[in-house]
């Protein structure tokens, strides 16, 4: 009887430790001026006083602009990455650079390229990538972009060892260890024998 109550005792405390500690808050990234930061799901930082008002009419003709300048189209992606003036979009901010970049526009070119490198939000890096965009603002006599280009080319390296380990050694090595290589002792009878 005395093991039921403790049980039952057992699983009320652990009832109320359970009710005491709430699950920790979801967090989300922010980017903003100041850089990365995590928030509470629940944050919010819409501030009126710094909203640009939809009647205003600047971004529609920045937009309409960026259709027919690459510099503008840099500014556009700048602006979607930063939140500036527009509600802050990852997905947009590439876009609008890639088209700039394609366009030729250089600073567009190099941001592209370090997207690319170091990734973003939920997007991982992509060194390929990003050694195609550096290579063409580098071949175009910039010092920065040479710079990252190199760091793209062993980031590729990399990943491109790892595929090759992945697919390539990685079944040799696993064959050797189960097996080419025999065991000296068996166990057999109550002991292990040679």
């Amino acid at each position: 009887m005395t093991a039921i109550r403790f049980y039952t005792f057992f699983l009320i405390g652990m009832m109320v430790i359970a009710c005491a500690n709430p699950p920790a808050n979801e967090t989300i990234r922010i980017h903003n001026s100041s850089g990365l930061s995590e928030r509470p799901s629940n944050y919010s930082s819409y501030d009126p006083s710094t909203a640009v008002p939809d009647d205003d009419g600047r971004f529609a003709a920045l937009k309409e602009l960026a259709d027919q300048d690459a510099a503008a189209a840099y500014d556009l992606g700048l602006r979607f990455f930063r939140g500036d003036g527009v509600r802050q979009d990852s997905y947009q901010a590439i876009q609008w650079m890639r088209n700039a970049a394609e366009r030729g526009n250089l600073d567009a070119q190099k941001a592209l390229g370090r997207l690319y490198l170091t990734g973003l939000e939920e997007m991982g890096s992509d060194p390929q990538e990003a050694e195609k965009w550096l290579s063409i603002a580098a071949s175009r006599g910039d010092k920065e972009s040479a710079t990252l280009l190199r760091e793209a080319t062993e980031a590729r390296k990399r990943e491109t060892d790892y595929y090759r380990w992945k697919t390539s050694w990685r079944p040799r090595f696993y064959h050797y260890w189960y097996r080419a290589y025999p065991y000296h002792y068996y166990w057999r009878h109550g002991r292990w024998w040679y």
